[in-house]
Order: C-alpha cells, then structure tokens, then sequence
C-alpha cells in the first residue's frame, strides 16, 4: 500500500513519526502552514517557519525517503490578528518555490471579515501563481462555512477543479461535490472523520475526488490513520486499486496541478537505495 498523505503538519512530529510512517507505506506528504497553537506576534516570525517548511522539514523527511512538498498561507485563525497582517506581502516570496504546491491553508475559522479579506487575496494568488488552493473549513458552524466557503471561491474565479475543501463531513460532503472542488477529509481521533465513516462516504460517493489526510498536529491525532483508513477500505469489499486511488493517485493528481509534483524517483524502486530505503540522501534536495 502506497500513501501519499495530503495534510499533515510534520514540523509537530518527532523523527519517529516519519519512521512510523515510511514502515506504513508513507511515501510523501503535504504539509500546510497553520496556526502553531502559540499566537504569533509578528510577521517576521512567519517568515522563519515558512523557511523551516520549504528547509529543514523536506531534509528531515529525506532521512525516512519520505519525499515533504508545502503549502504556504496566512492562516484563518491569525488573519485576524492585525500582527499578522503583513504577512499577506511576504507570500510571493514563497509562492515561488519549487516544493510549494499549493497555498493554504486558506478559508474560514469564525468568518470574521478579516477573515473574508485574507482568503480572497489569497485565492487570488492562487491564480496569480498558477497553483492550486488548501482550503479550511470551520470547526464550528462547518455547514454555514462550507457555503460561505464555496461561494467566495466561486466568486475568485478560481476553477472549481484546483480546490480542495478539507476537513469534511456528512453534512458537507454533498454540497462540496456538487461544487466540482475536490474533498478532503481528515482522520482523527474523536473528531472530525473516522476511517469506518469514511468508508461509507466512499461506498455513496466513489473515490473521484476524494483526498484522505490524517491532519496530524500537535493535538491528539495519528499519522497513520491514512493507513488505517486504507485497511478498512480493503475490508469493507473496496479492490487494491481503490484504495490505491484515494490514497496515492488522487493527491498526486490535485497537487500535480502545481507542475511541481516531483515524486520520479519514488514511483521507480531501482532508484531507492536497497541498503537505507533512502534515495534522497544521494544526491537529491
């Protein structure tokens, strides 16, 4: 089983995660900028974490041959912290960079109209720079912020088809696939999905467009729910390529739109090292 998880924030994991996670067929990650829990005083403080997430994080996951790709945003919660603001200008300086496939996370946490601004300016970046857009929905209110949500994509002008709306539900699911964004859902432990009801959503709604992420943070949450998932997929009648879908070839088809999606040397086995697993210690970035 091959995973390529497509949400997950890896800077609040420890090196045994990644080992955790390359034995369980982790094989590539997304990692979006988000609210680290401690608000942020100044912008320049963004600026060293964007650094670590484009720096230090890829050569960490290199370690495990786990290949680490980044989105970059100011996210919701501290776009309405008015230190936070400039932050907006720093972006381009980011947006720019090869392992950067998407900006996010972007969207909704109480839909202040600070938070209104931010995500239209950012989804016109998204355009600008020809990538997709992560975006977050609210933990509250999430059916209200999921139509708020669609209706300022719609408005950017953003193809549907370059978006996906995360952290979903059974009460969001229909009226984001109907949209034409793609869908994520997080696995997490007590809240927001679990993998038995992913299951179910898959068996409604197919596998199109569908992205599974374990969201992993600093809160309580599992990096290998995407596994977990993908098992109970198998054991609910779903076939090899199924789960292979959802689980690889959906994220590597969202965020390929980047054009920046390198993973060559990780679908070619002879290019992986057969002493460490690793192939990015010899001579990859």
């Amino acid at each position: 089983m091959r995973i390529f998880d497509p949400h997950i924030h890896m800077t609040s994991r420890t090196t045994d995660d990644y080992e955790r996670m390359a034995a369980a067929g982790v094989r590539a990650v997304v990692e979006p900028a988000f609210w680290l829990g401690q608000p942020r005083t100044s912008a320049a403080s963004f600026t060293d974490y964007f650094d670590s997430l484009i720096g230090w994080e890829p050569f960490r996951a290199g370690q495990f041959g786990v290949r680490h790709f980044a989105t970059i945003a100011l996210n919701p919660k501290e776009a309405n912290d008015p230190r936070c603001r400039p932050v907006l200008d720093l972006l381009p300086r980011y947006l720019d960079k090869d392992a950067v496939v998407a900006v996010g996370e972007i969207g909704y946490d109480s839909m202040t109209p600070e938070e209104d601004e931010a995500f239209a300016a950012q989804l016109a970046l998204a355009v600008a720079y020809d990538l997709p857009a992560l975006v977050h929905t609210p933990h509250r209110d999430k059916a209200r912020g999921c139509e708020r949500t669609l209706a300022v994509v719609a408005e950017s002008g953003i193809d549907a088809g370059r978006v996906v709306v995360d952290h979903l539900n059974e009460v969001t699911v229909k009226l984001v696939r109907e949209s034409g964004c793609w869908l994520g859902f997080s696995i997490y432990p007590d809240t927001k999905m679990t993998p038995q009801r992913m299951v179910e959503l898959l068996r409604e709604y197919g596998t199109d467009r569908m992205l599974v992420n374990s969201a992993a943070d600093w809160g309580r949450s599992d990096p290998l729910l995407t596994r977990a998932t993908g098992e109970a997929m198998l054991a609910a009648g779903f076939s090899d390529d199924d789960v292979d879908r959802v689980l690889w070839r959906n994220p590597v088809e969202f965020y390929g739109q980047s054009g920046r999606l390198d993973l060559s040397d990780l679908e070619d086995p002879a290019a992986v090292d057969p002493q460490t697993g690793n192939s990015i210690l010899r001579g990859g970035s």
